[in-house]
């Protein structure tokens, strides 16, 4: 599966990982609680991990905290359990079982009306995940963009942690960090913010801008410019 983040401009699609069709799953390949993580074999994990707990009480309430470790500095996250309880459990799972440790940030994007950081896909190319995927929880009390003619996009305000995907449910491991506020249809999970010290940490990848291709020699979207590399993520709290 490659996971993209479909952009609002209109020049460009960028996600998380495709899907290939899927292949029928079987009661052993999705969980029974209400979060309903289901295997993917035709997109088996980048790194084996296995399907995330599934308690019939979710937790939906308070806050965990989590430090990315990365090559130009920490980036300090807090998890938001009530907007969204199956993707928390789901990236601390991540977290506890190794999953982001010593992986790349592969993507960074500089378009006018979208700047973020992707990162999660231990295989650095973005077209990998977990193994697994799992519902959206979308967020409901974005502000409206600003001279939108569609009135469907919104405002992904800077700091905002939320998840890369495929399309519809198709939640997994890439999530992307938004450096500056961004425009996007309501399509993407949003389940924590940046502390003011990874925001400094994304500023300074910002400022260093996004690695040259013969093609292209001042790209807005592709590597940051400066390898971002996470050595740990590490639950604080």
């Amino acid at each position: 599966m490659r996971t993209f983040l479909a952009l609002a401009a209109l020049t460009a699609t960028l996600l998380a990982p495709g899907t290939a069709s899927a292949s029928p799953t079987s009661d052993d390949d999705v969980t029974r609680g209400p979060c309903a993580y289901t295997a993917t074999p035709d997109d088996p994990a980048a790194r084996p991990v296995k399907l995330p707990p599934d308690p019939r009480r979710t937790p939906s309430h308070g806050t965990a905290s989590v430090v990315l470790s990365t090559s130009q500095g920490p980036i300090g996250l807090t998890l938001t359990r009530a907007a969204a309880p199956c993707t928390v459990q789901s990236f601390l799972h991540l977290v506890r079982n190794k999953f982001y440790d010593d992986t790349t940030c592969h993507r960074l994007t500089a378009y006018p009306t979208l700047k973020v950081l992707q990162c999660g896909d231990p295989s650095g190319t973005g077209e990998r995940g977990p193994g697994y995927k799992y519902k959206d929880e979308l967020p409901t009390n974005l502000q409206p963009a600003p001279g939108d003619p569609t009135g469907q996009r919104r405002i992904y305000p800077r700091g905002t942690l939320a998840m890369a995907n495929a399309g519809p449910n198709t939640n997994g491991s890439q999530f992307f960090l938004v450096t500056t506020d961004s425009v996007l249809r309501p399509n993407y999970t949003i389940f924590g913010h940046v502390d003011e010290a990874g925001l400094a940490t994304l500023d300074k990848i910002a400022a260093r801008g996004i690695a040259p291709t013969p093609e292209n020699p001042a790209p807005v979207d592709g590597r940051p410019a400066d390898p971002v590399d996470i050595s740990r993520a590490k639950r604080t709290c």
